[in-house]
């Protein structure tokens, strides 16, 4: 009795320790083909890295080495001396980007993994284990490595972005300065269209300076305003609180601030974009069409430079004719993604890389999800905000919004519209085709034309015909 009962905990042990090993090890991945055999995966972490290697490569696998640039370098001489000449790591917050730095400066290839794709199924998580399971499942091939644009364009992506959070930055010191102006009751913002336009801000400064009286703000006034002077005197009557001052005297000494480091910002990206401008192929019908583009005055938060001319430059293609593209919009797209379309073999592999076409989730031969991913992407908010923007144009991809929007809603019609955006500079950017704008009735016309096709299909199938009414002609 006392054997068998020790059989069973004997048998009982072995079956535990089977199934945690191949919980925690590589299962069957290790009868898989290797496609990297060369490869050292990488837990990135704030402070230690854990790197992976093969076993038969070091006699310690799995090693830990700091943060610091001397710690990165041993790292790499590590890895070099292992034979290594691919890594996988996580695109973890920042952290990744020194690594990353150091280890393609000594000729290693390294490839960054999306997080989610790469989750445990062990309830046991460590450093260790991360490293090991990041190395097994991209060298079986079982792991994607994201997109990341030329080097070329990290500089431009790092302006921009900077610029971008400045840019933020001024909006909210704008927020402070009006909620100053509303506690001291001066509904400035009541007789002009923007506070922080031509008017809005000599009335802001002369009241830091001490001016009190609103009759002595009607010279400030820009002609262009719409409201009466009296509308003026009585919405710049208030009181004026010492507290309150002082709240608006550094709201905007921190706009001023903001809005210099933008203009400095500027200098640096407009030498970024000339320099890489430089360094392509110029087609000379681009350089026509930016040489030949009308300039005007410089409105809020614009760059001290002509965006457009140096977008064309770099793109050599016009991305502002596409309608709702403008040039803020067409130079995020650049900084995030480049102008070299080779990483994605089709425009459907761009729209998918900017999560903008959905994500069918089949189980059992049905479709259980049609929502598209969450993808975090600049250029895709981007072009959400141009599709938006179309919602009353009076072109071809205005009537395209707005025949989704009335079937389907909004929010899909935002997407599908930034779908087509994608699509088109897609093509542009691969092709080098220019954009050529469509009217509103040519895009209906066509659509009616492509309804009554489908519409005679199926008549045929029924066996009937479809006839028009006025000139009775017989489709087919």
């Amino acid at each position: 009795m006392g054997d068998s009962t020790t059989g069973r905990q004997e048998r009982k042990r072995k079956g535990n320790n089977q199934r945690k090993t191949g919980r925690q090890g590589t299962g069957g991945l290790a009868s898989m083909p290797l496609l990297y055999p060369d490869l050292a995966g990488i837990d990135i972490g704030s402070r230690v890295h854990y790197v992976s290697v093969p076993a038969d490569r070091s006699p310690d696998p799995v090693r830990t080495f700091g943060c610091t640039t001397p710690d990165l370098v041993e790292m790499a001489r590590w890895l070099k001396d292992c034979g290594i000449t691919h890594t996988a790591m996580e695109s973890t917050g920042v952290y990744w980007v020194p690594v990353a730095t150091v280890l393609e400066a000594e000729g290693l290839r390294v490839a960054l993994v999306d997080a989610r794709e790469s989750h445990r199924l062990s309830a046991r998580k460590t450093d260790v284990h991360d490293c090991q399971w990041i190395r097994q499942l991209y060298a079986c091939g079982l792991l994607r490595g994201a997109f990341r644009p030329a080097s070329e364009i990290l500089p431009l992506r790092s302006y921009w972005r900077q610029r971008q959070e400045i840019v933020s930055l001024c909006a909210t010191a704008l927020h402070h300065m009006h909620k100053a102006l509303e506690l001291m009751n001066l509904q400035l913002h009541k007789v002009v269209t923007d506070i922080a336009g031509a008017t809005g801000m000599r009335i802001i400064r002369a009241i830091v300076e001490g001016q009190r009286d609103p009759e002595s703000f009607l010279p400030m006034v820009h002609r262009a305003c719409k409201a009466a002077p009296e509308e003026f005197v009585k919405a710049l009557t208030g009181h004026y609180a010492a507290e309150h001052l002082f709240a608006l005297r550094q709201a905007l000494d921190r706009y001023d601030m903001y809005q210099r480091q933008i203009a400095e910002l500027d200098g640096e990206l407009h030498r970024a974009t000339r320099e890489f401008a430089s360094s392509r192929p110029q087609d000379c019908g681009a350089q026509e069409q930016a040489q030949g583009k009308p300039r005007g005055g410089r409105r809020k938060n614009q760059c001290h430079f002509d965006l457009a001319d140096e977008a064309l430059r770099m793109a050599g293609v016009d991305l502002t004719r596409i309608e709702g593209i403008d040039a803020l919009t067409a130079f995020t797209i650049i900084t995030e993604q480049g102008v070299d379309m080779s990483p994605f073999p089709t425009e459907r592999h761009f729209a998918s890389h900017l999560g903008l076409c959905p994500d069918n989730q089949i189980t059992g031969g049905r479709v259980r999800k049609k929502s598209t991913r969450r993808v975090a992407s600049r250029a895709a908010r981007a072009l959400r905000v141009a599709a938006q923007s179309l919602a009353r144009s009076k072109t071809a991809l205005g009537a395209f919004y707005r025949r989704i929007k009335g079937r389907c809603g909004a929010a899909k019609a935002i997407v599908a519209t930034a779908h087509k955006l994608a699509k088109i500079i897609y093509r542009m950017l691969k092709h080098g085709e220019q954009y050529v704008a469509r009217g509103q009735e040519e895009y209906e016309r066509q659509y009616q034309e492509r309804l009554l096709k489908n519409l005679a299909r199926q008549a045929t199938r029924m066996g009937c015909q479809l006839i028009v009414e006025n000139s009775g002609e017989v489709l087919s």
